[in-house]
């Protein structure tokens, strides 16, 4: 994110994370449980704490949301930062239309519009996105979360063909309330204004857990970089390796692009892959590198509380 702009995602440098978050409306966090006494046995050990936090948002929140991000609106915060030219990794995609990897906008910390990338994933529930966790909330800081936030999949130039679907319910690894690492999410979403869950409605991208890094990876987001502005799903492709206990693939796409889709085994005819990570970071100012999480146990543990809720 970068510090100098207002609105758009602005992650910047990896492992230096800025505010992309406002106070919680209806934060749940998990605490560690203490150890205490036993009565005749010493101490007992300390409970495992929780891995996954979590917040809400009421139904007049979710109302207010969908209310908020009026196409003027959407419109106002892709014209409001240019975060320079796109590079030259990143190309806009011209395949298929990407049903499930969408436009996910909210208010930040500083209580400006802004906005990240998001993917629709299958799930039980059938009403699951993924992203990155700085595009939810403040790392390294449980009280604050970022409000007023939809997912509109298959943004393209303004139209929104499948609508937009309120975030009701986000979960982060409780790692990265806390602490700033972990950096993914899983949000729950409202069915739309005619009742439909939304892979009922786009498709849901397949999600692999604990697999081995390697391979080509297709990563797509929607940067604030011209002259696209965020109006255009962006692509990079690379093969990924392990660093500092991280996946990373060469590209170019700046602040918007965070949580947008690893794929890996991604079909140019389809334009369907597996999610095996999303955008997270880069390696500077003037970036080469993007990173993104290993989507382990805790991951995992955080879909599928998601997808129960």
């Amino acid at each position: 994110m970068f510090d100098s702009s207002p609105p758009a995602d602005r992650r910047l440098s990896r492992r230096r994370v800025t505010a992309l978050a406002v106070a919680g409306t209806a934060l749940s966090l998990a605490v560690p449980v203490s150890a205490t006494a036993v009565s005749g046995a010493g101490r007992a050990a300390a409970a495992a704490p929780d891995p996954v936090s979590s917040f809400s948002f009421t139904a007049q929140e979710r109302k207010d949301a969908l209310a908020y991000w009026s196409p003027a609106r959407i419109k106002a915060v892709g014209k409001s930062v240019d975060l320079g030219p796109t590079g030259p990794k990143t190309k806009t995609w011209t395949g298929p239309q990407l049903k499930t990897v969408g436009r996910m906008f909210m208010v930040n910390a500083a209580g400006a519009d802004t906005w990240c990338t998001a993917t629709a994933v299958t799930s039980a529930n059938r009403s699951v996105v993924m992203t990155a966790g700085h595009c939810v909330r403040r790392s390294a800081s449980p009280d604050n979360t970022n409000m007023s936030m939809v997912f509109v999949p298959a943004y393209s130039k303004g139209k929104q063909p499948y609508g937009a679907f309120a975030v009701r319910t986000v979960l982060t690894p409780r790692t990265f309330a806390e602490e700033g690492t972990n950096d993914v999410a899983a949000m729950v979403v409202d069915a739309d204004k005619s009742g439909r869950r939304l892979t009922d409605v786009v498709g849901g991208t397949p999600v692999a857990f604990n697999r081995a890094v390697g391979g080509t990876i297709s990563s797509f987001g929607y940067p604030a970089t011209h002259p696209q502005l965020g109006e255009e799903v962006l692509r990079c492709v690379g093969t990924a390796k392990k660093e500092n206990g991280q996946q990373v693939i060469p590209c170019d796409m700046t602040g918007g692009s965070s949580g947008g889709p690893w794929l890996a085994d991604f079909k140019e005819a389809t334009g369907q892959g597996t999610l095996v990570s999303v955008n997270s970071g880069l390696d500077g100012f003037t970036p080469t590198k993007m990173y993104g999480e290993i989507l382990g146990a805790t991951a995992r543990t955080m879909y599928e509380r998601a997808e129960r809720g």
